[in-house]
């Protein structure tokens, strides 16, 4: 049913990911500001059913047959990290905070993939499918995800939600859960409309300073 990638991307990545972490003076910094900015690496948590959001190189054995993308309850696997870039060239400027409204992608770190969603079943509910798609984080315009919050940035300490700008479902999470080989992972989906299943929370992660005050509201960056 599953099928396992070479996994070639991971090295690279976590390392780069692991030098973000430990350089002393950088630009990334860990927990501390309000805002998420563009360029940030960060877990998300699904404030409903308490997993993470997670992809690791195993595809589906059925739908697309692209990488798998599920949600973990451990807080410290490393296959969690997600990187916050632009729809666009040039669309979110390292260190920018990301507005509300502001379509983004979500790259997975250890593979270079990017949260996708398309017009598939997922295996378990028979939601809209989620997958991790493309390769060093080029895909194409399925991997956009509208950041869906209150006020005008993405705070840290606010549950928000990711609809997706191509089917307008919701990334969601209803409890269903894999067996082997990814025994008790839950199955992460697209939904149709906005409700509990589909709140999401920044979590661990290293964040990118921003680069200018946006708003008189975070004076304090």
């Amino acid at each position: 049913m599953w099928s396992a990638g070479s996994g070639g991307a991971a090295g690279p990545a976590l390392l780069g990911l692991l030098l973000a972490l430990s350089v002393p003076g950088s630009c990334a910094t860990k927990i501390g500001a309000e805002l998420v900015t563009c360029g940030s690496v960060l877990k998300l948590f699904n404030t409903q059913h308490r997993v993470r959001l997670h992809s690791h190189d195993i595809k589906y054995g059925s739908g697309s047959g692209q990488q798998s993308v599920t949600g973990v309850e451990a807080s410290d696997d490393a296959n969690s990290y997600w990187r916050i870039r632009g729809g666009s060239e040039g669309g979110c400027p390292r260190g920018s905070p990301v507005r509300c409204g502001q379509a983004v992608r979500l790259t997975h770190v250890l593979t270079g993939k990017n949260l996708h969603t398309h017009h598939f079943l997922s295996p378990l509910s028979n939601n809209q499918e989620v997958s991790a798609f493309g390769e060093d984080g080029e895909g194409d315009h399925l991997d956009l995800w509208t950041v869906r919050c209150s006020g005008q940035h993405w705070e840290r300490e606010a549950a928000v939600r990711f609809q997706h700008v191509g089917t307008s479902v919701f990334l969601s999470v209803t409890g269903e859960q894999y067996g082997s080989p990814i025994h008790g992972q839950h199955e992460v989906h697209g939904m149709p409309s906005a409700n509990t299943h589909n709140r999401w929370k920044a979590m661990e992660g290293i964040f990118i300073k921003p680069s200018a005050d946006p708003s008189a509201a975070h004076d304090e960056l």
